[in-house]
Formats: structure tokens, sequence, C-alpha cells
């Protein structure tokens, strides 16, 4: 096409457009009037991404091996035996002990929590869709995969399902600036709300505003109404700094999200929730402080008081001696 006056509107009128819908789209949330559009496009380029990540990392489609655990909730031999099932599977090479690694962690992590998953892999980083921190899934609805299904690795909170097609499915990281989750603190139970903020910490609003919190505390996922967008109890960070309260009736504090989100590669999809709230049950065992060594030196007396208990000793054995 030739660089004309009308190429120069076209061009300018479908930026236009663009920024228009996605204005909508963000204002519209849940209910986005684009939302069938987007899942006519995971229809339609889901299995292209899908082929593609097969194509290049043939082993991944062992990860589809993790299934759901059943409906009776007696899920930890069904876990292991998969996990076994995958170790064979993926072979011994470092890149896929590393992955096996990560299988494990996940599969504790729904063991302790009681949760059944459907095993996935990530398979594209930033969807079509948006300008959100999100990434594909190579499992959709054929799988079982529905709209607001928590999603978890070995460390924590992933994020939550968006959009679904029948092979693919796409999750909003958990560090998303759209994204929030009720939390909870472990131990003294402090409700909150936390937020994404991208590539930095997660900023959480506490209903209390004379919460005491400390650098250090841990937060899990309060859960939600029929346990969607969120099951309880999936831990979600660690604080690293608390704003002075001032009096407010909220109070707001930074959390280190226990993901890395630049970095995710299995996950797993919370198809069937826990019968009973895991409360802090899922949270890592907390390390234990070195012990303290503690040296106690004794003092020497002053090289007069030395020298006057020498000479005295000497003394003492010549006569001794002599007699």
């Amino acid at each position: 096409m030739r660089d004309t006056r009308e190429s120069r509107l076209l061009l300018v009128l479908l930026i236009a457009v663009a920024f228009a819908l996605i204005t909508v789209d963000i204002r519209g949330g849940e209910q986005s009037p684009v939302d069938g559009a987007r899942q006519a496009a995971a229809a339609v380029f889901g299995p292209v991404e899908k082929g593609v990540a097969t194509a290049v990392d043939p082993i991944g489609n062992a990860i589809g091996a993790v299934r759901e655990s059943g409906d009776s909730h007696d899920q930890l031999k069904a876990l292991e035996r998969d996990n076994q099932e995958l170790k064979l599977r993926l072979g011994s090479d470092d890149r896929n002990q590393s992955r096996v690694r990560e299988l494990d962690g996940m599969l504790k992590k729904a063991g302790a929590g009681q949760y059944g998953i459907k095993g996935a892999e990530v398979i594209a980083i930033g969807a079509s869709q948006g300008f959100s921190w999100t990434v594909t899934l190579d499992v959709g609805s054929n799988d079982g995969i529905k709209r607001d299904m928590t999603v978890i690795n070995g460390d924590g909170l992933v994020g939550r399902i968006t959009t679904v097609g029948p092979g693919t499915a796409t999750v909003l990281l958990a560090n998303d600036p759209k994204f929030t989750v009720g939390t909870r603190m472990e131990k003294t139970n402090e409700l909150g709300f936390a937020t994404g903020q991208g590539d930095r910490p997660l900023s959480v609003q506490f209903l209390n505003g004379k919460a005491k919190v400390k650098p250090g505390d841990r937060l899990v996922t309060f859960g939600s109404r029929a346990a969607k967008p969120f099951v309880p109890g999936v831990p979600v960070g660690e604080v690293v700094r608390v704003d002075p309260s001032g009096g407010d009736l909220t109070r707001t504090v930074y959390v280190r999200p226990y993901v890395g989100f630049t970095k995710l590669d299995i996950v797993g999809v919370v198809v069937q929730a826990p019968r009973t709230d895991p409360r802090d049950t899922v949270l890592p065992n907390k390390p234990k402080p070195a012990p303290t060594v503690t040296v106690t030196v004794t003092p020497k007396p002053p090289n007069g008081e030395n020298n006057g208990a020498d000479n005295g000793a000497n003394n003492v054995n010549g006569n001794a001696a002599d007699q």
C-alpha cells in the first residue's frame, strides 16, 4: 500500500478503535462485551500455540499425566502414582530433572491442601487479547477446564483462568494490576485484599487499620464462595514492607509473592476444591534459626600479678627441693 493520505487516515482510525476496545475491555471486567471475541480467538489460535509448543518440546505431553485426583478427596496415593509415572517419562537429563522437581513441589502442595488438580504446561506468554500479565496453558474445555478456576504451582498462587478454548486456557497472573484476591494472614487471621503491581511486590490492604503486621508475616488466599475464582489456603507471599497506618480505616502492606511469574513452566489448575479450608497447612515450614555459638573468654591478670604468682611458685618449688 502506498503512503497516501487515505492510508494514514485508515491507520489512525484503526489505532483509535484498538485503544477504544482495550478501554472497554478493562472497564468491563468479567462482563466485558469483547469476552466472546476473546473466546473465539482462543478457539482459533489456541491449537496453533499448542501445536508449536508440542513440536518444540515433545516431553511436554507428559505433563498431561497429572490427572484429576478423583471425587473421593483421597488424593495422596493418586498423586504419588502420577508423580512416579511422570518421573519415568521425563527421563534423567538436567532439564527434565528440574521439571520433575517442579512437579514434586506442585503435587506436594496439592496433597497438603487436598486440591484436585489438572496438570498443565505454559506454552505462551502475553496472550494476544491485551497487554496484561498472562500466560497460555495447554489444557482447555476438552480437559474439564472452566473459567474462574485457581491456578497454582509448587510455590503458591499463580493466578486464575480467564478465557477457555477447546484445547488451551488463558491465566491472568497474580501480579497483573487487574488481579485482586482476598487474603488471610497466618496465625492472626487478619483479612485483606492483594492487588498485583507488575514486577513490584503485591499491594495488600488489610481491613483492620490497626492490624499488627511485620516483615516476614505470611499470607494465604481467603477463598471465594463456591471456591471460584479462588480456593482457600493457597500461599500468596511474605510481607516485605509495612506502611504506617496513620489512623486510616485500612492498612497497606507490600508482599513479595512466592511465585516467580517470569519463569513459569509447570502449573496445576484446581478442578476440585478441598472439602475443608486447609488454612495455614499448605505454607512451607519456616526455617529453624541456626544455633548461636557463645564463646567465653577468661581475662588474663595484669603482667605484674602474673610475675608475682610465677615468682611465688618458683620460691615454693625451690624450698621444697632444698628440704
